[in-house]
């Protein structure tokens, strides 16, 4: 199977591939956030450790115009660094976005593992999410496009890219839900 791949897959197609992923993955939250944040979200607060359920409540109340304006955001951010990778070949935040998309796989077995129900976006976190980060990060250390180093270095560059960034889409859609 990942000789087929490696022979049918070139590496500028593998990285136009992430944003392509993403967007399969997001439309089965996008469709399926709202009506299941109406039927399940007073559960999910109550289960919710209360430091948490404060922090997700502006995610249960969401409607799915604003989830999509935040998928939009996110997606420009995706084709950007694709774009980087592909045009420039600057792979370190490619590869930090590409770390974040296949740890939140996690999330969403996380979440429907703790919460013993379906949570929007699992189905595509497993099937679409899961082998294709596990595959692109094989494939560029197989090609010798990345290293381990330039791993490391992108894990790095998460880490301090990560918190402001979650920070303001929280504080972006608390103030959406307060308007």
């Amino acid at each position: 199977m990942l000789s087929w791949l490696n022979l049918h897959i070139d590496t500028i197609s593998l990285l136009w591939l992430l944003p392509v992923c993403f967007m399969f993955h997001d439309f089965e939250e996008i469709l399926t956030v709202e009506s299941w944040a109406g039927k399940y979200g007073s559960r999910v607060e109550a289960a919710l450790p209360k430091y948490m359920s404060t922090m997700y409540r502006s995610t249960m109340r969401m409607t799915t115009r604003a989830f999509a304006m935040d998928v939009l955001f996110v997606y420009i951010l995706i084709v950007t660094v694709t774009v980087l990778a592909v045009f420039f070949s600057f792979y370190w935040l490619y590869l930090a976005v590409l770390a974040v998309f296949l740890l939140h796989v996690f999330t969403h077995l996380g979440q429907s593992i703790y919460l013993k129900l379906y949570t929007p976006g699992v189905v595509t976190a497993v099937l679409v999410a899961l082998p294709y980060s596990l595959y692109a990060f094989y494939r560029l250390l197989e090609a010798e496009t990345v290293s381990f180093a330039d791993i490391g270095w992108s894990l790095l560059l998460l880490l301090c890219l990560a918190p402001p960034a979650v920070w303001g889409l929280m504080k972006s859609r608390m103030r959406r839900n307060q308007g």
